[in-house]
């Protein structure tokens, strides 16, 4: 068996979680979990009525993302900049700015607005984000909350989508 499992990052929780699942066992979970949401918002079209892949969202902009993640404590769903050209990513970061006040009434809710950070890879990336703690993609009893996170804010992001896009350009 391959078992994930850093000593040095040891909490409570993730030696629960490391000492329930292997590597591969986790990946099938978080397989199922995807495919299984990818499943369920199928029928769900854009706001233009468009067909949509929500898993895979199309920004029209390269470099920029509609992220959506889980693991064993959160989730999150996220616009990401990704730019290589740091100037270029901050451009584009700030050119939604403007545009917070409309996103978060849209949403309902408040953001983090985080620029030029440094992730787990080692790149420079901006976020524009939001999470929900204490929920667990590996448990299926949690699946129903992650989902409902992840749904009316990926729609909301296409609808918001749909009218800043065409601030930025490409």
């Amino acid at each position: 068996m391959n078992w994930s499992f850093n000593v040095s990052s040891c909490s409570p929780d993730s030696f629960y979680f490391a000492s329930m699942y292997t590597k591969q066992e986790a990946s099938l979970i978080k397989k199922r979990f995807w495919t299984n949401f990818g499943q369920y918002m199928k029928p769900v079209t854009g706001a233009d009525g468009s067909k949509i892949n929500w898993l895979n969202y199309k920004t029209g902009i390269r470099h920029i993302y509609f992220r959506m993640d889980a693991d064993n404590k959160s989730a999150s769903i996220a616009i990401e900049f990704r730019h290589p050209d740091t100037a270029m990513q901050l451009h584009y970061f700030e050119q939604l700015r403007p545009m917070k006040t409309l996103l978060e009434k849209m949403m309902g809710e408040e953001w983090d607005w985080h620029v030029q950070q440094t992730d787990e890879d080692g790149n420079t990336v901006s976020r524009i984000s939001k999470t929900v703690d204490e929920v667990n993609i590996f448990n299926e009893t949690d699946w129903p909350v992650i989902i409902s996170f992840f749904k009316p804010r990926i729609m909301t992001l296409d609808e918001f989508w749909i009218g800043a896009k065409d601030m930025l350009g490409d």
